[in-house]
């Protein structure tokens, strides 16, 4: 991971969610009417994740679904725009990905940047093996490598595949790539994309990652993680 390209591209997140909510802040004001108008419910759904170094925060989102009281599945988390829970409003903004248009508040904030690992709930805080913690070395992203190789598609190890992938291969043009993958699955969808991760490519990941960060490193990174719960 160059932590260069790092800082730059947090500077650069910055001012870029800054531009975009002054943008975008009259479509984000159409949905949160049409939210409202549709059921009369909250406009605003946040939820507690794990974010960089384990530091846990509130990532927001627009409701999309008519009960956010529901059972959670680790093995199924991603919930189908087809879910009878799913409002009017909500498979629309699922589908053109708006829902996530408030997480622009979290780039300002820096718990979150554009393109990195997803953020996940920390129930899965304990199901990390060693190597997989250097996903939590940077701050999670609105669209990552696993939400462009098949997202909902994908096993929760090959989701931490491309998560610790990404963190030790982050650049400018693997951002690009990502960028454009995701403009491309709002319109063909996530399956088209699907790329499911084989053993070898496991075992490839997990020999760079032992050979670039030491067993204290990734210790410290555990430490880390265990006491921001």
């Amino acid at each position: 991971m160059s932590k260069a390209y790092v800082r730059i591209k947090y500077a650069m997140d910055f001012v870029i969610a800054l531009v975009a909510l002054i943008a975008v802040s009259p479509l984000m004001l159409g949905v949160a009417i049409a939210i409202k108008a549709e059921d009369g419910g909250q406009v605003f759904f946040k939820q507690l994740r794990t974010g960089k170094h384990g530091k846990k925060f509130y990532c927001y989102k627009f409701r999309s679904m008519k009960s956010t009281n529901v059972s959670f599945n680790k093995d199924h988390p991603v919930i189908s725009r087809c879910n009878v829970n799913v409002t009017k409003v909500g498979k629309v903004i699922r589908k053109f990905k708006i829902d996530e248009l408030p997480q622009l508040l979290n780039i300002l904030k820096g718990d979150m940047c554009f393109i990195a690992p997803r953020p996940l709930l920390p129930v899965y805080d304990s199901d990390y093996a060693d190597w997989e913690l250097i996903k939590f070395e940077m701050r999670p992203g609105i669209t990552g490598l696993g939400q462009v190789s098949g997202n909902g598609y994908l096993s929760i190890s090959d989701r931490k595949y491309y998560d610790a992938y990404y963190v030790m291969h982050a650049s400018l043009w693997l951002d690009f790539k990502i960028v454009l993958k995701t403009v491309l699955l709002i319109f063909v969808g996530e399956r088209k994309f699907l790329r499911r991760v084989t053993p070898q490519k496991y075992a490839a990941l997990k020999r760079e990652i032992k050979i670039e960060y030491s067993s204290n490193d990734i210790i410290c990174a555990e430490l880390k993680l265990r006491a921001a719960k």
